[in-house]
């Protein structure tokens, strides 16, 4: 994340908004179903239809073939068989749609001295369009996992990267009207490719690869912060914003073509020639992960562990500099460092998850407790403690509270049967997005309260202690039967 982003996420924690997100934090609070998961309070206004409770699950296979899925959702029926060549390209298509789909969206923090100069918006501007940006991810995530049932998945994912495409050429028109809907665009464009893709890999990968195989997909999120940096200064410096964004739009339109070698194979179980969906389709996801205990759970958890990777990305520097007194340069090669970390670890977590005799469940339960213990260790460190001692603590942070993405993205999909995987996944990203919205303005008003950021990092123990006690609730089957059945 640039320093404008920072620069943005803490303006709006000192802002009147995020004054407003604090003073409705009571919204926040987590149920206790019977079963001792969580549920939001607040999202049941989004759920019409009353799920009945039902008894804790003893595995992830008996999660995916009991009765906890709300029965209006539809089924798509048997999967034809998929040639080999194809279960080759899925993953690194996907790779590519992510990547692209990620530097579409940062992009314009990366462009943001230029954009701001154009519009005469300061740079507290930048945390309100991250902040529309997320918002109509949420929106689009429960939108896309519905469309992914009519449209099928590629195409899903190429009209999200036809929307980012149109809404970075809205973000170089200089007017504040303009640019506001283009982050909205973005955002919509953003929010159904991951449900997408969870549907395409679900369908091509061996369960017992889930954890691998997702985990390199969501390598592309990191990817596109890559690839924006790398294009987005040099052709601002030569040809303007206009030209910048207009070279990561062409990567996104490039991106969707690749996409189109994939699509009648994998968008063959859509349901086509039915309405667009409405409200009622609008609720399935969330129907879904508030009518199975295992999901409920793990949206909760991803609630948590999104406002710690947020709150750390976009602290982290102004945590060195304050805190430690350490340079702006110095931080930044530190930040570097821990997002790094957050790729390598995305990988590793990922293999161990597929391979550790613990499972998902079990690695989710380890990142959990490590992010903690690195939260908790943040105010100890001191402008005397050794550069090599502060860097190892990032390390070990960065890899944990950014590492977790894939682990969970196949978990999810291991819970539900594979016609189901963009719906589960896109409720649950949801949340998942709402904690991303949220995590820096609470974090930064803890941070203004202490008067230091490394207490607020230790703060964030609190939230991951509900987590560990969700995960340990319960046992979950190391194997991924679910996916038998489609």
């Amino acid at each position: 994340m640039s320093h404008h982003a920072v620069a943005g996420c803490r303006w709006i924690a000192k802002s009147q908004i995020g004054a407003s997100i604090a003073a409705g934090m009571p919204v926040l609070y987590l149920s206790i179903a019977a079963d001792g998961s969580f549920w939001p309070a607040w999202a049941d206004a989004l759920v019409a239809v009353k799920v009945r409770k039902r008894p804790r699950l003893s595995s992830l296979s008996a999660a995916a073939n009991s009765s906890s899925t709300p029965p209006t959702l539809p089924t798509l029926g048997p999967a034809p068989a998929l040639r080999p060549g194809l279960l080759r390209w899925a993953l690194p298509v996907t790779l590519a749609v992510q990547s692209a789909s990620a530097a579409s969206v940062i992009a314009p923090a990366v462009a943001a001295p230029a954009l701001l100069a154009a519009l005469g918006l300061g740079t507290a501007a930048v945390g309100v369009y991250i902040a529309i940006v997320y918002l109509g991810a949420m929106a689009a995530s429960l939108w896309g996992a519905a469309l992914v049932q009519r449209w099928g998945p590629i195409r899903v994912s190429q009209a999200g990267l036809a929307l980012s495409a149109m809404g970075l050429g809205l973000m170089a028109v200089p007017q504040v009207a303009a640019a506001a809907l283009g982050a909205s665009l973005l955002g919509l464009g953003y929010g159904p490719i991951t449900p997408a893709s969870s549907q395409m890999l679900a369908r091509t990968t061996p369960p017992e690869r889930y954890g691998l195989v997702f985990s390199i997909k969501q390598t592309g999120v990191p990817l596109g912060g890559v690839l924006a940096g790398l294009l987005v200064p040099p052709v601002l410096l030569v040809a303007g914003a206009a030209a910048a964004l207009a070279l990561v739009a062409a990567l996104c339109l490039l991106s969707l073509l690749l996409a189109q070698g994939l699509r009648s194979a994998l968008d063959s179980l859509r349901v086509a020639g039915g309405a667009l969906p409405g409200w009622v389709q609008l609720q399935q996801p969330l129907r879904l992960v508030r009518g199975h205990p295992v999901l409920r759970r793990l949206a909760a958890c991803t609630f948590v562990f999104s406002l710690v990777q947020l709150s750390l990305g976009a602290y982290l520097v102004s945590f060195l500099t304050t805190d430690l007194g350490w340079g702006l340069v110095r931080a930044g090669v530190a930040l570097s460092l821990a997002q790094s970390a957050g790729v390598a670890g995305r990988i590793i977590w990922g293999w161990v998850a597929d391979r550790w005799q613990g499972g998902p469940r079990l690695t989710l339960l380890g990142l959990a407790a490590a992010m903690a213990a690195a939260g908790l260790l943040m105010p100890l460190l001191t402008a005397g403690t050794p550069s090599a001692w502060v860097m190892l603590l990032l390390a070990a942070y960065g890899a944990t509270a950014i590492g977790w993405n894939g682990v969970f993205l196949g978990t999810v999909a291991r819970l539900v049967p594979t016609s189901q995987a963009a719906m589960a996944t896109g409720g649950c990203l949801f949340f998942t997005f709402f904690g991303v919205v949220i995590g820096p303005p609470i974090f930064g008003l803890a941070a203004s309260g202490f008067g230091r950021v490394g207490p607020a990092f230790a703060l964030l123990a609190l939230p991951l202690a509900g987590v560990l006690w969700a995960l340990s609730r319960g046992r979950w089957a190391e194997t991924a039967s679910s996916n038998a059945s489609t």
